[in-house]
């Protein structure tokens, strides 16, 4: 076999390292910048947080400010970046700014923040009323046992003869005294703990009420032997079979949905999710603009001490350092892009969807990524990227970029109708019907369609589900 020398040439797309760390930078959300921020502090002594008394930005070349201004983008086209005129006072000139506030060294409450109480959870809640009670020390410990069946609905759902089973011998402790022990914890702390079925969890609390209530009586029994006919709506025959009228009826229905069905809730810990909105919208001289909310971008710079003295040495571990700093320059220039790419989409999705901002969900217009994307001259790939947990302030809350994007559905007149609009318009239909005669998906189909928007009966349920609105039978009322 004869070897030989044979010479191809083909064509591999490689993405570069700066380009990898744009598109990852670009797809972060505000806090994921924050963190992927912090850990470049720790890692690379080139790059350091500016100082609020400081106003100079090293920008790869030089040691000035790096705003997002207007300009041009890598394809050319330019940035919808409102720049602001000293003599306007409208439009500030938006900067990488820090969100963290200096504080005076004299300031005497300086590391003294307020802490608020931490609330105790519903186990500890219950011990300590069980310490404060008058039972002898073997009924607390039996009631303490119970405590700890309990789930984090306070509910008892483990069967007393399950636990009796699993205690040891050596306890003594009956399935008689178990029963005790739970009438005891029942009536230990606010009612409806330790019920073991919804029913029994509001005959608990009903019974906790004085019995001169209006309508406690007829309450009981409905929620002791018929909440299946209440759960669904069939008053006619609840009446019948109660024989009671509507007035009596509505006293102990009202009752019975004040009561709580989950009374381990009021427990819960559960932490506020916080939001930094990435743009701010707002109303100028009847013209909706989008800027960046100087909150979520960080002020960064060049370390200047370590780059002088890295132009001072020739030696060859100086290379390593030198990598250093171009991965600095590389991460200050790609978040300034970042956040480019970010405004001039926001300011494309507030264009298309003005009218949005002057009348609510209601005059939502159907918007896909495609047409984001031909406009600005991007690839769709970038719009989702720019889209996802990415946040804006609007005079009507604060919403995900994602939100301004939706199919439409057809409309008389040949145009289209957003499907956030006809969820408006279904939420809207809901809040004005006769809760008597509520609307049913027919009918509201019905009513759509005489407005000009052709939506089947189907697509009026699945919208109706989505927004967590009960069926028609479970919305009468008497």
């Amino acid at each position: 076999m004869k070897h030989s020398l044979q010479l191809r040439q083909s064509q591999q797309l490689m993405l570069t390292p700066q380009l990898q760390q744009a598109i990852k930078l670009l797809q972060l959300s505000t806090l994921e910048i924050n963190q992927e921020t912090a850990r470049l502090l720790d890692e690379n002594p080139f790059l350091e947080r500016e100082d609020d008394n400081t106003n100079q930005t090293y920008s790869g070349n030089s040691s000035t400010d790096i705003p997002v201004t207007s300009g041009s983008t890598e394809n050319g086209a330019p940035a919808e970046t409102e720049s602001r005129n000293d003599n306007s006072g409208e439009w500030p000139e938006p900067t990488f700014s820090s969100s963290s506030g200096s504080s005076s060294p004299d300031d005497e409450d300086d590391g003294y923040s307020e802490v608020a109480a931490e609330k105790p959870s519903m186990r500890e809640h219950l011990l300590w009323e069980l310490n404060m009670s008058q039972l002898d020390p073997r009924d607390k410990k039996i009631v303490g046992l119970l405590i700890d069946a309990l789930d984090e609905n306070a509910y008892l759902s483990q069967p007393l003869e399950e636990i009796a089973e699993l205690l040891p011998p050596e306890l003594d402790i009956s399935l008689d005294d178990l029963e005790t022990a739970l009438v005891q914890l029942q009536y230990l702390d606010a009612p409806g703990i330790g019920a073991r079925s919804l029913s029994e969890c509001l005959a608990l609390q009903l019974r906790a009420m004085p019995e001169d209530m209006p309508g406690r009586e007829l309450a009981l029994a409905i929620v002791t032997q018929h909440l299946d006919l209440l759960a669904a709506r069939d008053f006619s025959k609840l009446k019948k079979t109660l024989r009671c009228d509507d007035d009596a009826l509505r006293c102990a229905q009202d009752l019975i949905v004040h009561l709580q069905p989950k009374p381990g809730s009021a427990f819960e810990h559960r932490a506020a999710d916080y939001v930094v909105p990435d743009v701010l919208v707002e109303r100028h001289g009847g013209i909706w603009r989008a800027r960046l909310n100087p909150e979520a971008m960080p002020r960064l710079r060049i370390n200047q001490v370590y780059a002088n003295i890295l132009q001072q040495r020739n030696e060859k571990n100086a290379q390593e350092m030198a990598g250093q700093l171009q991965e600095a320059r590389w991460f200050i220039k790609n978040l300034q892009q970042r956040f480019e790419t970010i405004l001039r989409v926001s300011q494309a999705i507030v264009e298309r969807q003005r009218q949005f901002f002057e009348h609510g969900d209601i005059a939502m217009r159907p918007l896909v990524l495609r047409e984001i994307a031909e406009q600005l001259e991007l690839h769709e790939s970038t719009i989702s990227r720019v889209t996802t947990q990415k946040f804006m302030l609007t005079p009507r809350g604060i919403y995900e970029f994602k939100y301004f994007f939706g199919s439409g559905l057809a409309t008389e007149a040949g145009g289209a109708c957003s499907s956030t609009a006809i969820r408006a318009l279904i939420k809207q239909l809901v809040s004005e019907e006769d809760a008597k005669h509520p609307l049913t998906d027919s009918r509201m189909s019905e009513i759509l369609a005489q407005q000009g928007i052709l939506v089947a009966r189907r697509t009026v349920a699945k919208y109706r589900e989505g927004m967590n609105i009960l069926p028609v039978n479970l919305r009468k009322s008497l």
